[in-house]
This record gives C-alpha cells, sequence and structure tokens, in this order.
C-alpha cells in the first residue's frame, strides 16, 4: 500500500509530505511516497529498500515540460503499484529544483540506509530519441545537472541504477534550455505516455529481480521500437 511520509527532523509519521529540515531547508524539501511490504502470518522478513527518484522541477509552471518526465514516471509508478512483492519503496521528487535535486536525494538515501544499487535515479534524456526508455545499471551525468548534483551528494559515486526517458534532440538551432522547459508536442505527448506505462513495467522487474536477462529484452526492445521492418 503507498501512504505518505513525514519526517520533519528524520521522524516518521504520516502526513501528506515528506520534508528533511537541514540548514537550508528549503533546499531540501520532498514530495514522497512510500509502500510498505506486506509480512505473512505477520513474521517479519529480511528486505533490502528502494528508492526511486524522479528528477524535475516543482510548480506548475513546469508540468508537462520535458524536463519534468521524471516527476511523470514517479506518479505513473504510484498510481499503477500497491507493493512490489515484498519490497519496501521509497518514491520521491526533490523539491529543491532540478539542479540542486542531490541535496534532497542524499540525506534522504542516509537515512534510510538505501544501499546505492538500490537507489534508482529517473530522468529526461537528450541522447535518447523521444519516448524510448533504457535501464542502466551505473553511468556518468551526461551532462545533466540534476544527476551531477545526486552523484556529488552520494560522494561522487556513479554506480547506481538510472531509468533514463528519451526526450530527444533540440530543433536546429533551438536554445536547449528553452527545449527542456517546453511541452511536447502532440505526437510526442503519445509516445512518452506510452513509455511511461512501459516504464512501470521495467520498474517492477528491476526491484524483483535485478538486471537479469528480462531487463536486458527490454533495453532491446526499446531501442528498436521506432524502427519499422
Amino acid at each position: 500500500m503507498f501512504y505518505a511520509v513525514s519526517a520533519p527532523k528524520i521522524c516518521i509519521s504520516y502526513p501528506k509530505t515528506f520534508h528533511l529540515r537541514q540548514k537550508h531547508a528549503a533546499s531540501t524539501r520532498l514530495s514522497v511516497r512510500a509502500a510498505s511490504p506486506n509480512y505473512d502470518n505477520g513474521d517479519k522478513v529480511e528486505y533490502t529498500p528502494w528508492l526511486i527518484v524522479g528528477l524535475g522541477n516543482p510548480g506548475n509552471k513546469y508540468y508537462g515540460t520535458r524536463h519534468n518526465v521524471g516527476f511523470e514516471m514517479i506518479d505513473q509508478i504510484a498510481r499503477a503499484e500497491g507493493c512490489i512483492g515484498q519490497v519496501p519503496i521509497l518514491l520521491a521528487k526533490p523539491q529543491s529544483y532540478m539542479n540542486f535535486s542531490g541535496e534532497s536525494v542524499g540525506p534522504l538515501a542516509a537515512h534510510y540506509q538505501v544501499p546505492l544499487r538500490h537507489i534508482l535515479l529517473i530522468y529526461d534524456d537528450m541522447s535518447l530519441p523521444n519516448g524510448v526508455l533504457r535501464l542502466q545499471p551505473k553511468g556518468g551525468h551526461g551532462y545533466h545537472n540534476g544527476v551531477k548534483s545526486v552523484m556529488d551528494h552520494l560522494d561522487g559515486s556513479r554506480d547506481f541504477p538510472r531509468l533514463c526517458i528519451g526526450i530527444g534532440n533540440p530543433p536546429g538551432t533551438m536554445d536547449m534550455k528553452a527545449f527542456l522547459l517546453q511541452k511536447f508536442s502532440s505526437t510526442e505527448r503519445t509516445q512518452i505516455d506510452g513509455a511511461l506505462e512501459q516504464g512501470v513495467g521495467a520498474v517492477r522487474t528491476l526491484v524483483l529481480t535485478g538486471f537479469s536477462q528480462s531487463i536486458k529484452r527490454f533495453n532491446l526492445g526499446q531501442k528498436y521500437k521506432f524502427h519499422k521492418v
């Protein structure tokens, strides 16, 4: 079952929002949902939590823009999944703006003692065609400022999984920032909506089986899904 979490001083209760209040309180604000594990016969089982973070910018101004598909993926997972097996899941949307995402992700991962291999970062990727997804066990920041911030706050590590959502490249000489903050065309929107639905299944598979052959097949299918035979 998904429920909201609140931790004003790293103490958990159950209102609607999650806030980590440190020296720079505004930069560590989060929007978080969590999935509680189910236990058979009331017995607690061993499990390792997952922290699934979508990158984006808060506020209606950025809703539906290319740079906010990470937020959209988190919303899609929250709507579609009640829980994923016995695994506890934290779904987070940092409210500290894209370029400072790490200021939220680092403390949250530390508080819940989530290992790097279970921190899944979801974000937009201009190197992939619009609507194409790719799951990777690790990687660099690819000049993505949000990813760079997260890496900086995870002691410079690049060894955490990521789900990249393709948004394509700016057409012609269009400014990159303007492109990222622009909303999708109707055709692009259809492709993104389909990708978000496919992403839910991919995340479920990753959480339950890790980077298995199923993930390799998923990546291959995504790579060629818009290729006409």
